[in-house]
């Protein structure tokens, strides 16, 4: 070969190699980032608007809360013409967000119009970082109909979302929809304007305060921080219900600061953002009432609020008190232990491994009494046991009174002597191995 047909066969080949690049750098800008549940990018998506997402980092759930039923007040009107600002605290950042929004419990279609998301300008305001406020869209329109009984992935947008910050979801229903899907007892304060401030950056048109998320069930970040989800799966000693409003002491709150704080330090442990699906009063086996019902059993829900959340690898649950406390005859300890062996099945069969809580003690609480005590150690007996979970995490040893094992000690107790307070709740974080939420499930338990 000559010289001057070996620099003709070199530029060739330099030519192929940057053809090959340009057609991949091409293919990664046309992606908007608009994914599917499990974060993959969704067949046939499409750049939808400018603030399209970079293509880097992995969807995590930053945020969740569990639909918990029908907002009393709102059977007939829903929420026309106003706009509900959500006010949500993400475990971690990222550069990119989408949410989920529901109409579970609607008996009619959900319009929403207008739809935005913003980084909060400090801590209990309405008001919103000016730079950070974009406008939402769902499949490249900013208008949605949501049926009833149905939920709604957004677009992907790119905003840089900071952990361990405020963020403000906004919507407006300029139509009548019926009973509006809620979680109360978010411990959050969130807000109402008349009209359409949807946009608004100031926060000056919410003058209505309300301690409900409405609509608004997950919030996940296209994030360099985590590498999945760890779902805290449970009922009012998850939900927080006796934690300090606004303030994040929930234990999963706690636990995601963990996680982070020891990665940081260096420590070998899991990159896992924390997302809380507790409903205060939640149960195992049994259901409130209505259709759909309110309150939603475990068994019931577990696909939707823990196996269905963006990139899942544990889950934690904490159930069965009240299957114990609410029971109007005694609880068959049986009848929990298949309850929470069936969620951990469902788990192992999507690959993730669940993290189980031993039933914390409520002497003094006014459902107690000896034979449910023996409930709640027998349930108890079978957890530690290692029979029912891939790990266990120990509440009740953790909180209980050493000197009466039956109550919880009082610097732990709210008062009720049955929900942990702020102290409380840190402890049933700390108490965590967290290596013990590494790795996956056992391919038989």
């Amino acid at each position: 070969m000559t010289r001057r047909h070996g620099y003709a066969l070199l530029s060739a080949i330099i030519a192929l190699i940057v053809g090959l690049a340009t057609a991949l750098y091409v293919g990664v800008a046309a992606d908007d980032g608009t994914a599917t549940a499990d974060g993959t990018p969704a067949k046939g998506s499409r750049p939808h608007n400018s603030a399209a997402p970079a293509s880097t980092g992995m969807w995590v759930g930053a945020w969740a809360a569990s639909p918990a039923g029908a907002e009393p007040g709102t059977e007939t009107e829903g929420l026309a013409g106003r706009s509900v600002r959500n006010v949500v605290h993400v475990s971690v950042g990222g550069t990119s967000a989408r949410i989920t929004l529901s109409n579970l419990y609607g008996q009619s279609p959900l319009t929403i119009t207008h739809a935005s998301i913003a980084v909060a300008a400090g801590d209990g305001t309405a008001a919103a970082t000016a730079r950070t406020m974009r406008r939402l869209t769902f499949n490249g329109s900013t208008a949605v109909v949501v049926p009833p009984g149905r939920q709604v992935l957004s677009d992907a947008v790119r905003v840089a979302v900071p952990h361990d910050s405020d963020v403000l979801v906004t919507t407006y229903s300029p139509t009548p929809s019926g009973p509006v899907t809620y979680h109360p007892h978010a411990r959050q304060i969130s807000y109402v304007a008349d009209g359409d401030a949807t946009e608004d950056v100031t926060g000056t048109a919410y003058t209505e305060q309300v301690a409900y998320w409405r609509y608004l069930t997950a919030l996940d970040v296209l994030s360099n921080e985590s590498d999945g989800t760890l779902v805290a799966f449970g009922d009012s000693l998850t939900d927080g219900i006796t934690s300090t409003e606004g303030a994040n002491h929930r234990w999963p709150d706690v636990l995601s600061g963990r996680l982070r704080t020891a990665h940081a330090s260096g420590r070998n442990v899991p990159r896992y953002s924390v997302v809380n699906e507790g409903i205060s009063g939640n149960q195992i086996l049994a259901s409130g009432l209505g259709r759909p019902a309110d309150n939603q059993s475990g068994l019931l829900r577990f696909s939707r609020d823990a196996l269905a959340r963006t990139n899942v690898k544990v889950v934690v649950i904490d159930l069965g008190v009240n299957d114990i406390l609410r029971n109007p005859r005694l609880a068959d300890p049986d009848e929990i232990l298949d309850g929470l062996r069936t969620l951990v099945r469902q788990a192992h069969a999507r690959g993730i491994k669940v993290v189980g809580a031993t039933l914390m003690p409520f002497q003094g609480h006014r459902g107690y009494n000896p034979a449910r005590e023996g409930v709640r150690q027998q349930v108890n007996a079978e957890i530690r046991a290692g029979r029912i979970y891939d790990a266990v995490v120990d509440f009740d040893k953790a909180l209980r009174d050493p000197y009466d094992p039956r109550r919880l000690r009082s610097d732990y107790d709210s008062g009720d002597h049955l929900h942990p307070s702020d102290k409380g709740y840190a402890r049933m974080a700390e108490v965590f191995d967290l290596k013990d939420l590494s790795g996956s499930a056992p391919a038989e338990l």
